[in-house]
């Protein structure tokens, strides 16, 4: 790359307000150290960003391939993660959390390269559920006060998000989700199948899961996520400590071309119908175009004929305030495996994040495309219950609610 094209490079992230740093070259010292990256995806929707970075070609642009790699289960991409099978991962946030800290699986350091989606799950019941008369957890609560037996809900992982916004869910409603259900873990691909057979009341999953649910006619939308924390992080681009110390530039260029892929996916609604159309495919997703491509545009409905325009979507992008791995939002991941006795002592909440969370080299990477990073790396959020995260006092935090191990 001529000098004069790195100035202007340089210029452009000046005046947007951010630092000057060089971006990650296809030469020189910024070179990326491997240029093949294997990146394993889940077949959900907010794998889209990873998917486009490769089919459209952004990661060229950075001298690296990446090669999306179909995985079956969280548990897969966990072990293939942690043996260096795959370089990178689509992941669960609580997930990487949990394996640093040796919760659900071997421990070992992991990194967050940066969050990939906002919003976009959602918590489906049956339809003899709705049925019965459960709609929503209040409706839910009395019938299972009513009705008294064995209620099973599905998440994906056990220190998974799916897992956190379930019970978070669930507790809302005096529901304790350890002693008042029986809650298993199922693969993504498999909650509606298995809720065909009558395996589970319930299920969080990402999309296009609950939304296939209501087309196949076997269960309803209760509540999407984004309704449980407005904006919350989801899924991220994961790996391990050992990648991002050993191949630190190669890490850089992943996090550009995705970030590119994921502005591009925001940019505009024939952007979003074309992004359905690629990951519908059985390479990808397996699912029909219909499936994916109402809920990205916000255009929701519950399977009980109430349909609503939802302006906190599966967001990409979201001009760069989806992408940026706070601290906070690690943080509360650790409150909520206290919560649950996933973890037994209080963490250094903190230290761990620092740990894990690439904060400098995402910023390095974002400041030289011009996007606009945040200047803190904790930000405040109200859930469901008005209870307000802000990540100042985490132990507190953990120890508050009423209904916990």
């Amino acid at each position: 790359m001529s000098a004069e094209r790195r100035q202007l490079l340089a210029t452009g992230a000046a005046l947007s307000g951010l630092s000057a740093v060089p971006a990650a070259w296809a030469a020189g010292s910024d070179k990326p150290e491997k240029e093949e990256v294997r990146i394993g995806f889940i077949p959900l929707t907010d794998c889209a960003s990873v998917v486009m970075a490769a089919t459209l070609g952004f990661d060229k642009k950075y001298g690296i391939k990446i090669v999306p790699t179909k995985e079956a289960s969280w548990a897969g991409v966990r072990d293939k993660l942690v043996n260096g099978e795959l370089d990178m991962a689509h992941v669960l946030y609580g997930l990487i959390y949990g394996v640093h800290l040796g919760v659900a699986g071997p421990k070992k350091d992991m990194a967050i390269l940066m969050t990939l989606n906002n919003n976009g799950q959602a918590i489906t019941l049956s339809r003899k559920l709705a049925d019965a008369g459960a709609t929503d957890i209040t409706s839910l609560a009395k019938v299972m006060q009513k009705d008294k037996r064995d209620y099973t809900f599905a998440q994906t992982f056990p220190t998974g998000t799916h897992a956190m916004w379930l019970y978070y869910w669930l507790a809302s409603a005096g529901i304790h989700p350890m002693k008042d259900a029986k809650v298993i873990t199922v693969p993504p691909p498999q909650m509606v199948a298995n809720m065909r057979v009558g395996n589970m009341d319930g299920f969080c999953v990402g999309e296009p899961w609950g939304h296939r649910a209501i087309i196949d006619g076997i269960g309803i939308t209760a509540v999407t996520t984004q309704d449980i924390w407005k904006d919350h992080p989801e899924k991220v681009l994961g790996t391990t400590g050992d990648f991002v110390k050993k191949y630190p530039n190669t890490a850089r260029a992943v996090i550009m071309a995705v970030l590119e892929a994921s502005r591009w996916i925001d940019a505009n609604l024939s952007n979003k119908q074309k992004m359905a159309e690629t990951i519908a495919d059985k390479a990808y997703v397996n699912t029909s175009v219909d499936a994916i491509n109402q809920r990205i545009l916000g255009r929701y409905q519950n399977g009980l004929g109430k349909t609503w325009d939802d302006p906190n979507y599966m967001k990409f992008f979201n001009d760069g305030a989806v992408n940026f791995p706070y601290l906070s939002d690690g943080m509360w991941f650790l409150t909520q495996h206290k919560r649950w006795g996933l973890i037994k002592e209080h963490p250094d909440y903190l230290g761990v994040a620092r740990q894990i969370n690439q904060i400098d080299l995402y910023r390095s990477a974002a400041s030289a495309l011009g996007v606009n990073v945040p200047k803190e790396s904790m930000r405040s959020s109200k859930l469901m219950d008005g209870v307000v995260w802000d990540g100042k006092d985490p132990a507190r935090y953990a120890d508050s609610f009423k209904i916990k191990v």
